[in-house]
């Protein structure tokens, strides 16, 4: 008979605002880690048309490609480093050695050599993978099992990731557009050492926070030595090269089957795992596979911001505001991160008022809702593509605005809700694995948002008419996505066995 693990209680934590003290640590810790790299993300795509290609725009579909499969990479790895955490070093550690291994990967894409800069992308991915996964499972064992405070402590730790990718794009957008007499890809170098240091600051705040989490995310005594530790910073130094090639040589194209088959080798092993506990431990992930299979779609939308809709804003979109100041690019990006800000506290008390009436959407109903208010994005950059288009080629400056609130709120609706849920489904000794299960069909979504948007640019550049047509293909993808996952959402609610 199989011996079945089962969650031990969360020591007892002080509160502060109606929280464990240590979730305000993770948040900070999360904060500067987020403006890291949504300060180097806005800059991305950018800074490879302008460094690598001149900044002609048939540059545009190789750097949104690149871009692809460098988010791609960014969650995939998050599996492994899920594994890592659970079974071999544990959370702490492998919080630590991804934070260090992420901050000389930032500052190394400042060095102007390509091959460089994909290494520097590809040590990123490196850290970012052990880093990721598990500060949202610390966040989850911070509760115990029934907290009603985990689904608003989540929206709160959401709300850090977010005030980071709001304050970044704007500091260092300001800091690109202030450095004058130098090309924009000198400027763009600058924003990468600024992302630098605020990784640095992420890594010291968790190393000297940690103590607050009373020993949570710690490995058993039996791996507390140094020599598995060395072991997993060596597996860094040997995984760097690997995603190099994985990103620069085999191509979004390829990229796209080897996620495949890794989420599929995934679903086998946590069904497995499921299996050993019975059957409502295996209805619960058939459901939170479903899910994942839906998220796959949101975020291969979603993620047009650092890509196509990077470009749209660079060239069809009209910056030009009161007394002829030029909205700059990369401040587009601090429009979601603002969203989030405002809409989350405001999302948590409509669920709380609902939830006290019995009335609170199912967990698969709020992934419907985050699908249709993508889909509504897409379908006002349809109207604007259309009937909107100026003498000068460009639409005007607001319906870019309103897409990235329209897609906020279906974010809000989806992606908080998805990291609670791989906590409350997961098979008890495979969280961690579980939750680099969500960032891999994160990184599905990513990895075909590259290859869309490079589709969308074509060889010559994103025009008017291309958009038009990539995005009126997104919104009815959206659309029936959406209208499928409310229909099916009582059978997959049936799957959970009563888990909201």
């Amino acid at each position: 008979m199989a011996v079945i693990e089962t969650a031990a209680a969360p020591p007892r934590f002080d509160n502060l605002l109606g929280q464990p003290r240590p979730l305000w640590m993770l948040f900070m810790t999360e904060f500067w880690e987020r403006f890291a790299f949504y300060g180097m993300r806005w800059a991305l795509t950018l800074y490879i048309v302008a460094q690598f290609f001149d900044g002609a725009t048939s540059g545009q579909g190789y750097a949104s490609r690149t871009y692809g499969a460098f988010l791609a990479l960014v969650y995939a790895t998050a599996i492994f480093g899920g594994y890592v955490a659970d079974r071999v070093i544990g959370y702490q550690r492998s919080i630590l050695l991804g934070a260090v291994v992420s901050a000389i990967g930032y500052f190394m894409i400042v060095l102007p050599r390509q091959d460089v800069f994909l290494l520097g992308l590809a040590t990123i991915i490196v850290g970012n993978g052990l880093f990721k996964p598990n500060i949202s499972t610390l966040v989850g064992k911070l509760y115990a099992p029934g907290d009603a405070r985990r689904d608003r402590g989540f929206t709160i730790f959401y709300m850090g990731i977010n005030l980071g990718a709001l304050v970044s794009p704007l500091l260092t957008g300001w800091l690109a557009s202030v450095i004058s007499g130098t090309p924009m890809a000198q400027n763009y170098k600058a924003v990468f050492v600024a992302t630098g240091v605020g990784m640095v600051i992420s890594t010291l705040w968790f190393w000297f926070g940690r103590r607050r989490l009373q020993g949570i995310g710690t490995p058993p005594p039996a791996r507390h030595g140094g020599a598995m530790f060395a072991w997993v910073a060596l597996g860094c130094v040997i995984a760097v090269p690997i995603v190099y090639l994985l990103m620069a040589k085999v191509g979004a194209g390829v990229l796209a089957w080897i996620l495949s088959a890794l989420f599929v080798a995934l679903a086998l092993m946590l069904l497995l795992e499921a299996l050993r506990e019975g059957g409502v431990a295996r209805d619960k992930v058939i459901a939170m596979l479903l899910l994942f299979a839906f998220n796959v779609l949101f975020w291969m939308f979603f993620e047009q911001a650092g890509s196509s809709f990077n470009f749209l804003a660079q060239n069809l979109v009209d910056r030009e505001l009161i007394g002829g100041w030029v909205f700059p690019t990369g401040w587009f990006q601090s429009v979601n991160p603002a969203a989030i800000v405002l809409l989350a506290p405001l999302v948590a008390l409509a669920w709380g008022w609902l939830a006290r009436r019995n009335a609170e959407p199912s967990i698969p109903r709020k992934f419907g809702l985050g699908l249709l208010f993508n889909a509504l994005a897409f379908l006002l950059l349809m109207v604007a593509l259309s009937t909107l288009v100026g003498s000068n080629g460009q639409i005007p400056f607001w319906p870019l605005v309103l897409v990235y609130v329209l897609q906020t709120v279906g974010e809000l609706s989806l992606s908080p809700i998805g990291l609670s849920m791989v906590t409350k489904l997961a098979p008890l000794r495979y969280v961690g694995l579980a939750m680099g299960g969500w960032f891999l069909s994160t990184a599905i979504g990513n990895n075909l948002s590259g290859i869309f948007a490079g589709h969308v640019s074509g060889t010559s550049g994103m025009t008017v008419a291309s958009a038009l047509q990539g995005f009126t293909f997104s919104f009815w993808l959206l659309l029936a996505a959406g209208v499928l996952l409310l229909l099916i959402a009582p059978r997959i609610n049936r799957l959970m066995h009563g888990v909201k």
